[in-house]
């Protein structure tokens, strides 16, 4: 995904792939301590995930830490996001360059954001962002370095070691993502409608069947005194759908009561 507006030359351009179903791309926040999917956006397989991405900053409250990948990462969606009043933690591509114009004492330093080139030059509209770097060393898998921006200016509000640990909770975004698509819908599973609306409608009908499967995990969880972590999501769709037939007997309107006979 590339954030900058790039030209598009006609006559280099190729037509999109087609496909007997109709496909969308999404664009969801997650709850990390439950892994609830919400203010999720969809549309068509063409628009952007930068495009979608705009439309779910409006769920973002003045109590929460937002954080997001390297590739979300620019002026504008910056803007956006912190004028909600949420709190960012973002990561940033190395090659990004962003001077140092104070150090703090937990390693991390203040720097400055820019709308465009010019402004960079002429040192103007900048925006103050707090800069934490840092390298997992003897982490199998990690990459060799990560730079991460944040709202938070003040380190011992929240410092720089703490963030580094909680950006690693962003992945959990994948795995609320696997639970949606693999473990719940079918791995090989396609969704069934052939008309965009109904398209959204079925996936909409997935999103609040993980919702609810969440819900009832966190409630157990709570009770249990444990993190949602440590409980199965693939056990809870297991016991859940073991528990269906019981549920399907039942009317909605409730039990209904048997009119005592007649004596006759």
């Amino acid at each position: 995904m590339d954030p900058t507006n790039r030209p598009k030359l006609a006559h280099f351009s190729s037509p999109l792939p087609k496909s007997a179903y109709p496909q969308l791309r999404l664009v969801s926040l997650v709850e990390t301590g439950t892994h609830v999917l919400f203010g999720t956006c969809m549309g068509p397989y063409r628009v952007g995930e930068i495009t979608l991405a705009k439309e779910v900053f409006g769920h973002l409250r003045t109590d929460m830490l937002c954080m997001a990948d390297r590739n979300f990462l620019g002026f504008e969606l910056w803007e956006q996001a912190r004028a909600t009043g949420a709190d960012l933690l973002w990561r940033a591509k190395k090659n990004l360059f962003l001077p140092c114009d104070k150090r703090l004492a937990d390693g991390s330093y203040l720097s400055r954001i820019y709308p465009s080139m010019r402004d960079r030059r002429h040192d103007t509209n900048a925006v103050k962002v707090r800069v934490i770097e840092y390298r997992l060393e003897g982490v199998e898998g990690a990459e060799p370095f990560y730079r991460l921006l944040t709202t938070i200016l003040d380190p011992r509000k929240a410092p720089a070691e703490e963030l580094a640990a909680l950006y690693h909770e962003r992945w959990e975004i994948e795995t609320a993502f696997d639970e949606l698509k693999t473990h719940l819908r079918g791995a090989r599973t396609v969704l069934r409608s052939k008309r965009p609306d109904l398209v959204q409608q079925e996936f909409y009908g997935l999103l609040l069947a993980h919702f609810a499967i969440r819900g009832l995990m966190h409630e157990a969880a709570a009770k249990g005194d444990v993190d949602s972590d440590q409980i199965s999501f693939v056990h809870a769709v297991r016991v859940i759908r073991r528990k269906l037939p019981q549920f399907a007997a039942v009317s909605p309107s409730g039990p209904r009561s048997v009119p005592p006979s007649r004596s006759r």
